[in-house]
């Protein structure tokens, strides 16, 4: 079976296979490359720049060399910003002007809010945002199947991103929690809360109340119907066995005497058994899919319940504050660390 991600490459390629589409990714890999080179000479420029860097090339007894740069090279790295700042702005106008030709965008005036980190980043204070654009390349060449960041890079990248999402969001989760339980504990309204929480959920709650019942309750009486029915068909002739006025009444008839007796006792056994099938047949019809009527009854009229009740109002407070603590529980759980220690397992498993 192909894989689908392949075969979404494969499409992809074909349908970019194009001499125009091949001149756009060339110049997208020839911005990408001069984007972080001229970021990399920044930042190394910075860093030169920087106290640390004189402290440390005192140090090292280079200062003549630090002094070179920044009497003969750091003049050609401004003078080559300035250029590059102007050649972002041409080429940002450029592509502007493409899109508005082709009509890329609905409106001519949406392109620069759809590229708005590429006009914030001509700014000298916001370099840094010219890395979303190599980012968005580099991201557009890998949906293409150009393996342009390592596979190690990216497994390692999105670790710490959900690393940092799953602790954000775990802060988050439990501030709410702990906000929910002091305003119940310290708010005299949290009965209504507990009250309008129950109430939303009533329908819910028949819903569900029935399809138990109908998936337990009834399949129990189905298989013990004909126990019980016995049962009770032993219990009938048991008490007419049990009828002293009956039996003497019976015991004056003669010859047939003892023989009517049985044939009540017996008809009593089968009146009770067929009583029995007769009152619980109604309770094990129905299906999974089609509620029987009666459960569906049962249910509707404990989901109205009035739960003004202490105990009932203890339960759900026991109910809501047990839950609130579980999901705390459950939120506090590093995923990232358990993580770690599967893949720290496998390698010394590997090892061994």
């Amino acid at each position: 079976m192909a894989d689908p991600k392949q075969i979404k490459i494969n499409s992809m390629r074909q349908k970019y296979n194009t001499p125009a589409w091949k001149l756009f990714l060339i110049y997208d890999i020839f911005m990408m490359v001069i984007i972080v080179v001229n970021l990399v000479c920044l930042a190394l420029n910075a860093f030169l720049l920087s106290n640390f860097a004189h402290w440390l090339f005192n140090e090292i007894h280079l200062s003549q060399l630090l002094d070179f740069y920044k009497s003969d090279l750091h003049p050609w790295v401004v003078k080559i910003e300035s250029w590059f700042i102007i050649f972002l702005v041409v080429e940002l106008g450029i592509r502007w002007l493409i899109a508005i030709v082709r009509k890329h965008h609905k409106r001519w005036f949406f392109f620069p809010f759809v590229h708005w980190y590429e006009i914030l980043a001509i700014i000298p204070y916001l370099r840094f945002l010219r890395l979303i654009r190599s980012v968005i390349i580099a991201y557009r060449l890998e949906e293409l199947g150009y393996k342009i960041i390592p596979v190690s890079w990216k497994k390692t990248a999105l670790f710490y991103y959900r690393v940092v999402m799953e602790e954000l969001s775990d802060r988050v989760v439990i501030t709410v929690i702990d906000g929910i339980r002091t305003e119940l504990d310290t708010s005299s309204s949290h009965k209504k809360i507990i009250h309008d929480l129950v109430d939303h959920h009533r329908v819910m709650f028949a819903e569900t109340l029935a399809q138990v019942l109908q998936e337990s309750l009834a399949v129990e009486l189905k298989n013990q119907q004909d126990n019980i029915s016995h049962s009770v068909g032993q219990i009938v002739n048991q008490a007419i066995a049990d009828t002293p006025e009956l039996t003497r009444l019976l015991r004056l008839i003669p010859i047939v005497g003892n023989t009517i007796e049985h044939q009540i006792q017996s008809i009593g056994q089968r009146l009770g058994e067929n009583i029995t099938q007769g009152l619980i047949q109604p309770f094990v019809q129905g299906s999974p899919d089609t509620l029987n009527p009666n459960y569906r009854l049962i249910a509707e009229k404990v989901s109205q319940m009035n739960i003004d009740n202490q105990s009932l109002e203890q339960l759900v407070e026991s109910v809501v504050y047990e839950s609130l603590e579980s999901i705390r529980k459950q939120v506090k759980i590093k995923q990232w660390q358990l993580v770690l220690e599967k893949n720290d397992q496998a390698k010394e498993a590997s090892i061994h």
